[in-house]
């Protein structure tokens, strides 16, 4: 079955050390799943010396889905976002619909730029479902890139505070 390739690009005015501890705020997470419209959430971050594990498990309404996927998905769907940083600048990345056969798996990645940050979010988006798979990697690749936007603007935000 063939996969969907992911890649987006949010860039900050702040150094990677800035946008790390961004990442490592549950205030910050929460604010980006209010900002999706998120009906429910529940954040949980790990701190481990320079490692972390995030968590990110929340719920949105299916509004503007497609009637062809809302059938898969229902009115709501839940949302499972895992982060395994190994570091201060690199991790690993699961997003995951539970009980649907649906998943991203990648990486996050914080590049210093002239006095700013590039996160880069890539991976390889999978849906086994036939026939109808393909039409919801590319979904999912929009709902991604439309989140990964919401979250952009609110560390924007949050940095400039």
């Amino acid at each position: 079955m063939a996969r969907v390739k992911f890649s987006h690009d949010m860039t900050y005015d702040a150094p990677p050390e800035a946008v790390r501890a961004m990442l490592a705020d549950p205030a910050f997470r929460e604010e980006v799943c209010d900002a999706m419209s998120a009906v429910r959430k529940e954040v949980r971050i790990d701190p481990d010396g320079d490692a972390m594990r995030v968590k990110v498990d929340q719920t949105q309404p299916a509004k503007g889905i497609p009637s062809f996927a809302k059938k898969f998905v229902g009115d709501e769907i839940n949302i499972v976002q895992h982060e395994q940083w190994a570091d201060g600048t690199a991790a690993s990345l699961l997003v995951e619909i539970p009980g649907k056969p649906g998943q991203m798996k990648g990486s996050i990645a914080l590049a210093g730029t002239g006095g700013g940050t590039t996160e880069t979010v890539q991976g390889e988006i999978k849906v086994s479902i036939p026939l109808v798979g393909g039409k919801l990697e590319a979904l999912i690749g929009d709902l991604l890139r439309s989140a990964l936007k919401a979250e952009e603007r609110v560390g924007r935000k949050y940095l400039a505070r």
